[in-house]
């Protein structure tokens, strides 16, 4: 139940302020001691450095955080839990069915994302409080097990094996802070010696930091440099605070005599210590990191997604936000795409058709990586706006697809072209210059509105279709004329260049897609039209 309340916690709290919280990470890059006091705000928030930990590694993974501000963070993060952990002392457990009820209320009844996922919060810490009440009862018939009493005794003089077996607690459990949970209600219930408790805290300190280390193993080396820094900060303070144990202990009691409080004040302690010396050493640190796991040269395959958060895949408001990012880059491999065939077909450039061509082999990869990772994300139950927006990004990656096999199919019309030696009348290119341009602008309008759900963009690129049609009707009409005129270079290549125009107008209409889903959930639009199939372009 601890395990649990804790996990409605951070998600709750991810999905209410995910974006805000990341976005203050972000922003901390510029001072070591502003790093260390975001990654306390944010840990105090999500009961979880883990979590952030994960965040931070993800953003050095992408280039937005250097190694040093980010082990300040880290820093910062191992504070954080000791704060929850500090509150969560004191006997306020009659706070719980209170928390619960409201928490209830609040994330059944309101149709508002920030008071649901506040809600699912509220729960969570209800949970925790009653959990820990429980431990706390249920441990208390163990003070008179003369057994468990001679274990954890012969447990007190072998410290470094309770360091070793909370650190395997912490690192299956996944939360130092339900350990260090855990251990204060066995101490206050008297069952665990203090000498002995506290060295499963330092035990468990430890084991929170190996999840980030195990989980970031496969991935970049930019990522996987803060969480091996932070072990070793965590590895430092174990070797330097476990011989310190009894002569810690003493002026820990002096503080506060109350088991609990001693232990939660020895947590805090550790913590402290542990950003006190090595706040200055972050630099240094970082440089040994990098040079230890320097970058790898930039020379993958475009088709690999580079912004699946995999770490974050059961959190859909990160899963989504990554997955947008995954189709932007595909948006713009796809643009590309879409320009480099206006230069073919200018230039007969052979080798530039082949790039294009294989550019379609990687929006295919992209496509099918973004498709499988948004339905696993999806699997987690998802509000309104996260199922609206799983929605359009599954829509708007099929239509990227099919203009990428569009510009394919171009790119063969481009091939017959040279091969045949062909030449399109001067104002019959122009005219396809024109609309290719236009398309292509539109593309870049296109990513804009799916990124912002901007309604007046929206509407502006429901006004381009129209203008689109005309121009490729006209167009149809001059190409007719000159035909009937009889100038060869027009009889020459008319199937080409009404292909052409009718591929464009598909392209176009994938392309104004985008907006209608806009507009629908603005109330503008009550019937959205589908997509044109090519069989209408040919009427």
């Amino acid at each position: 139940m601890l395990l649990w309340g804790m996990r409605m916690v951070r998600t709750g709290i991810e999905r209410a302020f995910g974006s805000g919280l990341r976005q203050a990470i972000g922003r901390s890059v510029d001072n070591r001691f502003k790093a260390l006091c975001v990654g306390i705000g944010v840990t105090a928030l999500l009961q979880s450095s883990t979590a952030t930990a994960f965040m931070v590694a993800s953003f050095a993974s992408r280039g937005l955080m250097a190694t040093a501000p980010a082990l300040a963070v880290m820093l910062g993060a191992d504070i954080g839990t000791t704060l929850v952990a500090q509150v969560l002392s004191f006997d306020i457990s009659w706070l719980s069915p209170l928390l619960i009820l409201a928490g209830v209320v609040a994330h059944y009844t309101s149709n508002k994302t920030l008071t649901r996922q506040l809600g699912r919060a509220a729960i969570g810490l209800g949970l925790m409080l009653l959990a820990l009440k429980l431990i706390v009862a249920t441990s208390a018939p163990m003070q008179s097990s003369d057994v468990l009493i001679e274990v954890f005794a012969s447990l007190a003089g072998e410290p470094l094996i309770g360091l070793l077996l909370a650190a395997l607690l912490t690192w299956l459990a996944h939360s130092s802070l339900a350990v260090v949970l855990l251990v204060m209600s066995l101490a206050a219930g008297g069952v665990v010696p203090l000498s002995l408790a506290f060295a499963l805290v330092i035990g468990a300190n430890l084991g929170g930091a190996l999840p980030p280390v195990i989980a970031t193993w496969t991935v970049g080396p930019e990522a996987r440099r803060v969480p091996l820094g932070n072990a070793f900060f965590k590895v430092s303070g174990c070797i330097i605070m476990l011989p310190l144990i009894g002569f810690i202990q003493p002026y820990v009691a002096m503080v506060e005599a109350d088991a609990a409080r001693q232990i939660v004040n020895f947590h805090t302690l550790f913590n402290l210590s542990i950003a006190v010396i090595f706040i200055f050493t972050t630099d240094a640190v970082a440089r040994v990191a990098t040079a230890k796991l320097p970058a790898i040269p930039d020379t993958l395959d475009p088709g690999v997604p580079r912004h699946l958060d995999r770490a974050h895949i059961t959190e859909p408001t990160i899963a989504l936000a990554s997955a947008a990012r995954e189709t932007m880059r595909m948006g713009d491999i796809v643009e590309k795409m879409l320009r480099d065939s206006l230069i073919v077909l200018t230039t007969d450039d052979k080798n530039l058709a082949r790039q294009v061509v294989k550019m379609d082999n990687a929006v295919d990869k992209l496509h099918e990586a973004i498709k499988l990772y948004v339905t696993e994300a999806s699997r987690e139950r998802l509000d309104d706006d996260h199922s609206r927006r799983t929605t359009n990004i599954l829509t708007f990656t099929t239509d990227l697809e099919h203009i990428g096999d569009i510009v394919e199919n171009l790119m063969d019309m481009a091939a017959k072209k040279i091969k045949r030696n062909m030449h399109f009348s001067k104002d019959g290119f122009g005219e396809i210059i024109a609309i290719h341009e236009r398309v292509a602008d539109n593309l870049q309008l296109a990513l804009g509105i799916f990124i912002s759900d901007d309604v007046k963009l929206a509407r502006q690129l429901l006004e381009e279709k129209r203008i689109v049609k005309a121009m490729e009707r006209t167009g149809a009409e001059s190409h007719m004329a000159r035909l009937r005129e009889g100038r060869p270079e027009s009889i020459e290549t008319s199937a080409l260049h009404m292909d052409i125009l009718r591929d464009l107008k598909r392209i176009h209409s994938h392309i104004v897609a985008i907006a209608y889903p806009v507009l629908e959930q603005a109330g503008e639009l009550k019937n959205p039209p589908q997509v044109e199939e090519p069989e209408e372009e040919n009427e």
